[in-house]
């Protein structure tokens, strides 16, 4: 039987769990695809740490040892950030060596240029790890979904913010409660920033829509809100009004063009993704034919991801038996043309303070009547100074052009004060 050898670049969580999914599974996945897997060689940047496994895989510090290594058909890029890894993942490629990858920064600055280089070297280019863990979305999108047009992808791609709102909304618990609390079960990095700043849910939803609709968007391209301004009391209000707070990246189609957002949205209670808890992801995907479809499971952890750079490691072998490497991974593309704002549509929740003194609910009620908008549920409380009321808002739908006027005349005012804007998902 034929052994495709593969080299490691990096050893950490994933790549621990490659390791030790190759060497479990090898007779399921040689009866799959008629070759056994070898991972021959491995980066690490200090091999003498991982002396326990220096018996089963040749440990080095010099990546031209797997970069010249002519028996390594197969690199698995496992590093994490977009340098030095874009400059590896470049070299292995012009070496003619398949590449698989769970680096979602990478994928989501360089993925298309990658792509062409793996294409001109006929060679794999993989990463369903990059998105949603164990989620085998991707290849899903690519091949599932292939002849039903997509209109909208949206979901929780990130398990660290989900972590901490589904605290924030079951325990009652602060923002940073909850942040420390999931950095204590290692659920969240020493440095969130990332996470809770929705950059890393942005450089997924870019991915996302490049197999969805086939557009080449780009982080700057789009708004990206975090939770690491979310206030307890909007977690609190929202499921007052029968909704919970959760960060969604949002990928859809509006009248021909392409509207991305990741950013806090109340997603109502009876919404599937209002049941994703803790650590979890989900991805729903709606197609003009099949209407929408969730997919649900683990978004990271070494085995969950490393199952999914597996499931690639797997395809790129039997396209090596089958002499088909070089096809893109994702052969759908069109011209990005961002949507309108005003053919973008939704409830919105306000949260506005405002001095407790006559006039003021009639100054908020008449802008959004400039603007051709209306309530649809109302609340007030006082605040704890005595002196301020809280308003919270529920609008019927309006455009993304009447939440920025609306956004625009309430800074113009010199007493109203809008705390939070969220979109409604009923």
């Amino acid at each position: 039987m034929k052994t495709i050898q593969i080299g490691l670049l990096g050893l950490g969580t994933v790549g621990s769990g490659v390791l030790q999914m190759i060497q479990e599974n090898q007779a399921k996945v040689a009866k799959v695809t008629g070759c056994e897997l070898k991972v021959k060689r491995v980066l690490v940047r200090h091999p003498e740490n991982y002396q326990a496994v220096a018996d089963q895989v040749a440990l080095t510090s010099d990546v031209d040892e797997l970069l010249n290594d002519d028996d390594l058909q197969i690199i698995v890029e496992l590093m994490g950030g977009i340098h030095p890894a874009q400059e590896y993942i470049e070299a292995a490629l012009k070496q003619h060596k398949n590449v698989v990858t769970a680096n979602k920064d990478l994928i989501a600055v360089a993925g298309p240029q990658l792509s062409q280089l793996a294409q001109a070297n006929h060679c794999d280019l993989m990463y369903e790890a990059s998105v949603a863990g164990g989620i085998p979305i991707l290849r899903t999108i690519a091949n599932s979904f292939a002849a039903d047009e997509i209109t909208a992808v949206k979901g929780i791609v990130n398990g660290t913010t989900n972590y901490i709102l589904t605290q924030m909304t079951q325990q009652h618990w602060s923002y940073a409660q909850a942040l420390s609390k999931a950095q204590e079960l290692g659920f969240a990095e020493s440095d969130p920033t990332n996470d809770v700043t929705g950059k890393d849910a942005a450089y997924k939803m870019v991915i996302l829509s490049q197999f969805a609709f086939g557009t080449d968007v780009q982080t700057s391209d789009f708004k990206v809100t975090g939770i690491d301004q979310l206030q307890a009391f909007d977690v609190a209000k929202a499921q007052d009004f029968g909704y919970v707070i959760k960060l969604i990246g949002l990928a859809q189609v509006a009248n021909g063009g392409v509207f991305v957002e990741v950013a806090p949205v109340l997603v109502a209670q009876s919404h599937p993704l209002a049941a994703v808890q803790n650590e979890n992801n989900a991805v729903m995907v709606t197609g003009k034919a099949v209407g929408d479809t969730l997919f649900y499971g683990p978004g990271a952890g070494g085995l969950p991801t490393a199952n999914s750079v597996l499931s690639d490691i797997t395809t790129v072998t039997k396209n090596l038996v089958l002499q088909t490497n070089g096809n893109q991974f994702n052969n759908y593309h069109q011209h990005y043309v961002p949507a309108a704002p005003t053919d973008v549509k939704y409830p919105y929740y306000l949260s506005l303070t405002m001095p407790d003194i006559p006039g003021q609910m009639l100054q908020l009620t008449q802008i959004m009547t400039d603007l051709g908008a209306s309530f649809s549920e109302i609340a007030q409380e006082p605040a704890s100074d005595g002196e301020t009321a809280h308003v919270v808002i529920i609008t019927h739908t309006m455009d993304e052009q009447q939440l920025h006027a609306f956004q625009a005349r309430i800074e113009q005012s010199p007493t109203l004060t809008l705390q939070a804007a969220y979109k409604v998902l009923n």
